[in-house]
């Protein structure tokens, strides 16, 4: 196919696998909100798929196990992608494949089905978020990690986490396929449950990772999440539209996608232009 090739993020945990879905959607539903262009979500979490219940959908009609048929024969296109994937309500612009709904199936899920799911989905959408699970013992996590183009990991201030989990997994497994920590972005949850901490550039040190941004995983977003309403709380709620905004927007300039509402006037080459031409505009 001579389609263009959308960039990829992957978004991974450490365990407990604590706001990576919450993270990694709402980067998702900020990048559509701001490019004006299709972002893909795809629940890659094959033991853990919390993302419908986020979005109030008790009962997905589609889920990827659903898919697994044509991912078994290759036969998955763009159009029928687009026709499994949910729009968001509140940001028609993303699209959510649901995730695993039989976990006992997760270890049959195949290198080969990961790899035409993502090939796919990155001719389908201008933009791919891949949610994977926090353990490396599965085709999805280990597949869109080693191809995406940004990796965001996901961690809170616990030293039991970032230090034990993010350094075994990160610092030791990672590497055997061929992605190194310093490959990887950081992004703290600071949550309601504990006090203190450690502080982002510690942790960063610690696991060799580069800081992206924080999410203040509160007591007013578990209820959201709880209740289904997390797309309409990024979209309405003062704190809500201001969630990831900084994580995605740096995410869109890594992979040169465009803000909608950007005007020519403010973009480097064109100021770099009117300096050469005295400041006229034609």
């Amino acid at each position: 196919m001579n389609a263009a090739i959308a960039p990829l993020a992957a978004f991974i945990g450490t365990t407990p696998n604590i706001g990576t879905t919450a993270a990694a959607f709402a980067a998702a539903f900020r990048i559509g909100e701001a490019s004006g262009k299709p972002v893909g979500y795809l629940c890659l979490n094959l033991k853990s798929s919390k993302i419908h219940r986020y979005l109030g959908i008790d009962e997905p009609l589609v889920t990827l196990d659903k898919l697994r048929p044509e991912l078994r024969s290759s036969a998955l296109t763009p159009d029928m992608l687009r026709k499994a994937a949910h729009k968001v309500a509140n940001q028609p612009n993303v699209q959510v494949l649901f995730g695993n709904m039989m976990r006992e199936q997760a270890e049959y899920f195949t290198p080969e089905e990961a790899k035409h799911l993502l090939d796919v989905a990155e001719q389908t959408f201008a933009f791919v978020i891949a949610d994977v699970g926090a353990y490396w013992d599965n085709a999805a996590t280990i597949c869109a990690v080693r191809r995406a183009g940004s990796r965001i990991l996901v961690t809170t201030p616990s030293l039991s986490h970032f230090q034990e989990d993010g350094k075994r997994w990160i610092g030791q497994v990672s590497p055997l396929f061929g992605v190194n920590p310093d490959q990887y972005d950081s992004i703290t949850i600071n949550g309601p449950w504990r006090n203190g901490g450690y502080q982002m550039k510690h942790i960063c040190k610690e696991l060799g990772t580069s800081a992206l941004g924080q999410l203040q995983l509160s007591e007013s977003v578990s209820s959201q999440l709880d209740s289904g309403t997390y797309a309409q709380w990024l979209k309405t709620d003062s704190g809500g539209s201001e969630m990831m905004k900084g994580p995605a927007k740096a995410i869109m300039q890594r992979h040169g996608i465009r803000s909608l509402g950007v005007s020519v006037a403010v973009q480097p080459w064109y100021r770099k232009l009117l300096a050469h031409r005295n400041g006229t505009s034609s």
